[in-house]
């Protein structure tokens, strides 16, 4: 069932979106919460300029997260923290402290949902994690260093 919804819904879509949902889903859960409305043609005219600005958000969004994907790529991020004598992070490093370090030394704002660092990062060296953006996945290097 084709629906447009009235408000954001976390994990299904924001205010204005028109959106290919399950019947049980909207008879059951998106109708009687008046979460939305279906999208018949009186609705669609009534709500013609806010689709619009929506598919236009959407595409300007898509466009920055191409944007971001694409500054990111083959970019290396630099940590110098204390380590222990066998070589050991006192502390590791963890997705927080990469998107931090890339608005820090490139710029570019990460939210901490797109990084995925398999586990955290507890020794010096060189790693490679993976940022996802949108549809777009790229691969970073993070290079920690013993300080001195």
């Amino acid at each position: 069932m084709e629906v447009l919804l009235l408000e954001d819904v976390n994990g299904i879509g924001k205010k204005n979106d028109l959106l290919i949902v399950g019947d049980g889903f909207a008879l059951n859960c998106l109708l009687p919460q008046r979460k939305a409305l279906v999208a018949t043609p009186t609705v669609r005219r009534r709500y013609a300029d806010q689709i619009r600005k929506r598919a236009e958000e959407k595409e300007k969004d898509r466009a920055r997260q191409t944007a971001v994907a694409s500054a990111i790529a083959g970019k290396t991020v630099e940590f110098t923290r204390k380590v222990t004598k066998t070589g050991k992070l006192y502390a590791a490093i963890t997705e927080e402290n990469v998107a931090e370090a890339m608005r820090d030394q490139h710029n570019v704002d990460v939210a901490i949902e797109d990084i995925d660092i398999p586990e955290p990062i507890k020794a010096a060296g060189s790693f490679n994690i993976k940022v996802k953006i949108g549809t777009v996945a790229q691969t970073v290097s993070v290079a920690v260093k013993a300080e001195k």
